[in-house]
């Protein structure tokens, strides 16, 4: 038996747009002080560290348990997709599986390269924090040092945001599970930056920006890989 799958309209004044507008937002942000004034929230003067940084729940069970998990989840989605291939029973979900590998990977990969090229320095590494340090926002010059930062975007913020994948993977066939897959990334993602703040890892708008460009990510394998190729028949094999 099959049918036709037909996509979901969609809005990019909602897709695109909203993600467009928060980078307008983190780019205005850089006029403010704002940045600096949450990280000071998170930091203790008297022990002279931020409030989680030698933290068990926040070092070992959400930063490094998570990121684990995570990885188990994008070797079985590749393993899914590679069954694909070959399995008539996932022939019918080949694309949406390829687009979930697709949106995983570069959303965990374009991290380090951008770390590498801003030269951002973490919290934890400035003056202000007990750091040697000297702080720059995003677009500002790098001050010369004989250490480059590599802090920004937030790397671990996107352990949690690469998820909106599995949004984009249901979109069409599962909508309420799709729905469900966006408040899990988005609440995983805040959550893990988060802790990463706490840990003076991160700036604020370090994360925010990982969740856009792991939106955008998962936005576009979407359209390349499945809306663009909708309508499509789907075979349901007896």
């Amino acid at each position: 038996m099959s049918h036709t799958l037909h996509p979901r309209p969609l809005n990019l004044w909602l897709y695109l747009g909203t993600p467009l507008a928060i980078t307008l937002a983190l780019l205005l942000l850089e006029l403010t002080s704002l940045d600096m004034d949450i990280a000071t929230l998170f930091f203790d003067p008297a022990a002279g560290q931020f409030i989680g940084r030698h933290s068990y729940l926040l070092e070992t069970v959400l930063h490094d348990r998570v990121k684990q998990g995570v990885i188990v989840l994008g070797l079985l989605a590749l393993a899914a997709f590679a069954l694909s291939l070959v399995w008539p029973r996932l022939f019918g979900w080949r694309r949406e599986l390829g687009c979930l590998v697709l949106a995983l990977g570069l959303s965990t990969a374009f991290v380090t390269p951008l770390k590498k090229v801003t030269q951002v320095q973490c919290p934890w590494s400035l003056t202000q924090f007990g750091g040697s340090e000297t702080y720059s926002k995003l677009l500002e010059p790098r001050p010369a040092t004989d250490k480059p930062g590599l802090c920004w975007p937030g790397g671990h913020a996107a352990t949690g945001f690469c998820l909106f994948g599995l949004f984009f993977m249901l979109r069409d066939r599962r909508p309420r599970l799709a729905r469900a897959a966006f408040v899990v990334a988005l609440v995983a993602g805040s959550v893990l930056g988060l802790g990463r703040m706490m840990q003076g890892a991160h700036f604020l708008s370090h994360n925010v920006w990982t969740a856009v460009f792991c939106w955008l990510i998962g936005l576009g394998s979407y359209y390349l890989i499945l809306y663009r190729h909708r309508p499509s028949t789907i075979i349901n094999p007896r």
